[in-house]
């Protein structure tokens, strides 16, 4: 039955589809969910039109039947009536409708196959519903804890970069300080003398001669009582 297969391929292209574009799995068992009632929707309209064939048959069927049975009843009281020609016709068209029933049985019994089929597609699917839908809160809690874990991740790897950052910073301030010093020294060296510092310096030595002369010239005065 072509609607059987129809559904097997769209209930497979749904979870195909969507595992080959598939990012993030919570939203995916979502969408994927979503598809199973969309199909689980078609799956049960088509089951009910099956299973209205299969009735539909077996009414057709049964009536045939029930209609032979009294071709035969009549033909038997016409034989027993002694009218031979009227149960000539109750056969005859007796036999057609035994053909009709031959052909309403065949109908029938794919009817009913099919209808069986629809059903069992039709509760296998609302068992793997149920199923998944279960499953849905346990899957979308294990992507919750692994993107927790990824941005986790992401900001472990942003402390170690802040940490080569400082260490960089680090050996940077350290050549300033270097050549901050190597300036100093040089304008250390680059500095001259002044003149004013160097006659100062000499007039200190200049002057204790004179003072000492002075100091004599005293220790002699009183000497002599001058």
């Amino acid at each position: 039955m072509g609607i059987i297969q129809r559904f097997k391929d769209i209930m497979t292209s749904n979870i195909n589809a969507l595992l080959d574009k598939a990012e993030d799995p919570g939203k995916m068992i979502d969408q994927y969910m979503r598809n199973l009632e969309s199909d689980l929707g078609k799956v049960k309209a088509e089951t009910a039109s099956v299973m209205a064939e299969e009735t539909r048959s077996k009414r057709e069927l049964d009536e045939c039947t029930a209609e032979i049975d009294k071709l035969q009843q009549y033909a038997e009281k016409a034989v027993m009536a002694g009218n031979d020609e009227d149960a000539k016709q109750f056969l005859a068209q007796k036999s057609s409708l035994v053909d009709k029933q031959a052909s309403l049985q065949q109908a029938y019994s794919l009817a009913a196959e099919n209808a069986g089929k629809m059903r069992q597609m039709h509760d296998k699917l609302c068992s793997d519903i149920a199923l998944l839908d279960s499953r849905r809160d346990a899957i979308k809690a294990k992507v919750k804890v692994a993107k927790t874990q990824e941005k986790l991740n992401k900001m472990g790897a942003s402390i170690d970069g802040a940490k080569g950052n400082l260490s960089a910073f680090d050996r940077m301030e350290e050549k300033a300080n270097k050549m901050l010093d190597e300036a100093n020294a040089m304008a250390e060296l680059n500095k001259e003398p002044k003149s004013a510092d160097m006659d100062a310096l000499k007039s200190k030595y200049d002057s204790q001669p004179a003072a000492a002369v002075d100091d004599e010239l005293a220790a002699l005065k009183a000497k002599l009582g001058k």
